[in-house]
């Protein structure tokens, strides 16, 4: 099933915070029941919040089809929902570019971009797929991975589990090791809960163990996806990504990046340009409802982080295989489409 969908005049996606326990649906009908799924994460991930940037335009435009000034006001709370990654303002914007020609054509751009993003899936598989196996020369491969990049963080597919699935397809995955991704344990949650239904072997490692697993040889490819890719080739992901690609330097294995070309952000020239969410306190010092820390302990909790272009042995798009900085254009270092 897909993670994020129109039915019926709703919008309906697979609340994220449930799994793994229940797979539970949710159909949102208003921009205010959107914008809540996006802010306590029901919906994540950079493909699927496009998506649900631009769904959520749709919503606003039926919901205040006679009222521009509060349509205008419910397509700014889409869009800057949560801040860092780029995928959502960049879909609510391209809906939004077609209010002028009302509710049904802004759905109908909003669905153009939900089947634009199955087809991504697919095409940075293959592409992916090859580029391991040429650098890691055709023997299965044992993968790490961080936090969800599986079809729950795009529409179907995903991005790099997609290319994890791909290797599998082919004969040419070992295995999994997937870092449980704290605080939110979405590597634990998501990305295990996905890996076990493709029939894929994997273990869960905590956050602090990949760089020595690598160490010791455990690790010959690391795949990672992407919130926002600078213009200069900086990667901002998920908090935890730059102990990985630290760790992946330190032992001379690939460190790859798999995004769609969407993920790609010309206007912000570094990654400390980069506005990095902070989730607060609570997602640190409790669990569950459970207070884990002592009363009176603060948290400082980055969402995100930035690994810098220089760690990063090659970023894969739907379209090319970009193994040099920048990353905009067509120039040196940008192998086209398979």
């Amino acid at each position: 099933m897909r993670t994020i969908d129109w039915a019926g005049g709703a919008v309906e996606i697979i609340d994220q915070t449930a799994l793994p326990e229940e797979l539970r649906v949710l159909r949102l009908s208003t921009v205010e029941e959107m914008v809540e799924a996006i802010r306590r994460l029901a919906v994540r991930g950079a493909p699927a919040l496009g998506v649900a940037g631009a769904l959520g335009v749709a919503l606003a435009a039926r919901q205040h089809s006679g009222d521009p000034d509060r349509r205008a006001a419910a397509v700014e709370t889409v869009r800057t929902a949560r801040p860092t990654a780029v995928n959502l303002a960049r879909g609510a914007d391209r809906a939004a570019g077609r209010l002028p020609d009302g509710p049904e054509a802004v759905l109908a751009e909003a669905l153009r971009l939900r089947d634009e993003e199955i087809e991504s899936s697919a095409a940075q598989a293959r592409l992916g797929a090859d580029l391991v196996v040429s650098l890691c020369g055709g023997r299965p491969v044992r993968v790490l991975t961080h936090c969800n990049t599986g079809a729950l963080a795009a529409v179907t597919g995903g991005t790099a589990l997609s290319v994890v699935a791909e290797l599998h397809r082919r004969g040419a995955l070992d295995e999994v090791i997937a870092s449980e991704t704290r605080p939110l344990l979405q590597g634990a949650r998501l990305t295990a809960w996905e890996l076990d239904g493709l029939g894929i072997p994997f273990r869960v490692a905590v956050d602090g163990a990949g760089a020595f697993l690598m160490s010791r040889g455990e690790v010959d490819v690391v795949l990672v996806g992407a919130d926002r890719i600078c213009a200069n080739g900086d990667v901002v992901n998920k908090v935890g990504t730059l102990a990985h690609a630290l760790g992946a330097r330190h032992a001379g294995i690939p460190f790859l990046v798999v995004a769609p070309e969407t993920t790609l952000d010309p206007t912000t020239p570094n990654g400390g340009a980069v506005e990095i969410e902070d989730r607060g306190d609570d997602e640190v010092l409790t669990f569950r409802g459970s207070r884990t820390a002592p009363p009176g302990s603060r948290a400082v909790n980055p969402a995100f982080d930035v690994t810098a272009a220089e760690l990063v042995t090659a970023i894969v798009t739907d379209r090319r295989v970009i193994t040099g900085a920048p990353v905009t254009g067509q120039g040196a270092g940008i192998a086209a489409r398979g």
